[in-house]
């Protein structure tokens, strides 16, 4: 017995070891081009996990009072910049609350909000949207970001649009001809200035930007829907293998889900590179909003917020006061912050991040039922 507790004992230590060593290793996949090094995007999506399985090894190694705990502390603390994306004090109070309450109107303040509604949840009548409306003006949005606008012969745009006719200015931009595109919409109660359209090579996804005259400024406004994972259609199909016990197919399966998730992160790390760019050449403050189907970890992320390495230069003209975006959520949020509803409340993929100029006071992602994400919603002073 006692030679089983020494090998548990060594096989423990080896187990922390290699897991801090890789959560470490997750640490710089915000640097990474996923071109370069096939493995590390994988590790940083698998972050939040390797962050709770090291932290269960520093409670273990804590209470056994060994010094190994440092090692999971070490892969705890060098992944702070991840930790700090998704907790922020006070850690107890809900990211699905705002910190104050407002009233039926308070000057001063612009509250910006982003969604992906999930098509509406594939409604014909709109009883979705008309909720999603009547809860965006319960929160006093001024302006709307919508990814994943679903339309159909029955609900179409002038309905989608008509729904949310309180917010008088819109832009809902057209698919080019020839291209079918996951439609995108913005809503606002302030005048829409210029306005433009980006799509990506082989992708349904899509991005805009729009300029917004606020009250004392004008504001460049991206919305965004980076590109789709695919995971849950590919994992269903790896499931359905796996119930049929046909091992070879599911093989197949599991390699077409790696395959399929390594050719995103290829796309979505182009598409960083496009929208970095444009953020770079805006002459007015930004706000970047949507749906990036990437974790804080992620290239995507560093490379849109513009704090990746190498970015030394970064968003010099309509960000006068630094040479990056800030996070929202790091600026103005509190307690935990997810948006993505499965997987265990792991993921938030979903944000609002601004220049450094606009000034946020809150950010908070209310728990809605009408798609599998949460919005995200944040205000700032005028």
């Amino acid at each position: 017995m006692k030679a089983f507790y020494r090998l548990f004992y060594y096989f423990s230590i080896l187990l922390t070891g290699v897991l801090a060593g890789v959560t470490l290793v997750g640490a710089f996949a915000g640097n990474t081009a996923p071109e370069s090094f096939k493995l590390i995007p994988f590790i940083g999506l698998g972050l939040p996990v390797l962050l709770l399985a090291n932290l269960a090894f520093a409670i273990y190694w804590t209470i056994r009072w060994r010094c190994w705990v440092f090692l999971s502390l070490i892969a705890l603390f060098g992944n702070w910049g991840y930790i700090s994306c998704v907790l922020q004090f006070p850690l107890f109070s809900p990211a699905s609350e705002p910190i104050a309450k407002l009233g039926t109107y308070t000057p001063g303040i612009l509250t910006v909000a982003t969604y992906n509604v999930d098509a509406f949840n594939h409604e014909h009548m709109g009883y979705s949207c008309k909720g999603i409306a009547t809860q965006m003006q319960n929160l006093q949005a001024d302006i709307l970001c919508l990814q994943e606008v679903g339309i159909s012969s029955s609900f179409n745009i002038d309905s989608v649009c008509a729904a949310f006719s309180n917010w008088p200015y819109q832009y809902v931009p057209s698919a080019p001809e020839g291209k079918e595109l996951l439609q995108l919409a913005v809503f606002s109660r302030y005048p829409i200035r210029e306005q433009s359209l980006i799509t990506y090579p082989d992708s349904k996804n899509c991005s805009l930007w729009c300029d917004i005259e606020i009250p004392g400024r004008t504001i460049r406004l991206f919305n965004n829907h980076l590109q789709t994972t695919e995971v849950t259609r590919n994992k269903r199909e790896l499931e359905k293998e796996l119930y049929k016990e046909d091992t070879q197919k599911a093989e197949r399966a599991a390699l077409t889900l790696i395959d399929g998730l390594h050719e995103n992160f290829r796309k979505r790390a182009g598409q960083a590179d496009v929208l970095k760019q444009l953020i770079a050449d805006s002459p007015y403050p930004t706000l970047v909003c949507g749906d990036f189907n990437s974790l804080p970890s992620s290239y995507v992320y560093h490379t849109i917020k513009g704090d990746k390495k190498g970015d030394k230069k970064g968003y010099k003209k309509g960000n006068k006061k630094g040479n990056k975006l800030q996070d929202g959520f790091q600026t103005s949020g509190h307690g935990y912050m997810y948006t993505f509803k499965f997987f265990k409340h792991l993921l938030r993929i979903d944000y609002v991040l601004h220049s450094p100029e606009l000034k946020s006071t809150d950010y908070f992602s209310p728990d809605w039922s009408y798609s599998d994400h949460n919005p995200v919603v944040m205000r700032m002073k005028l």
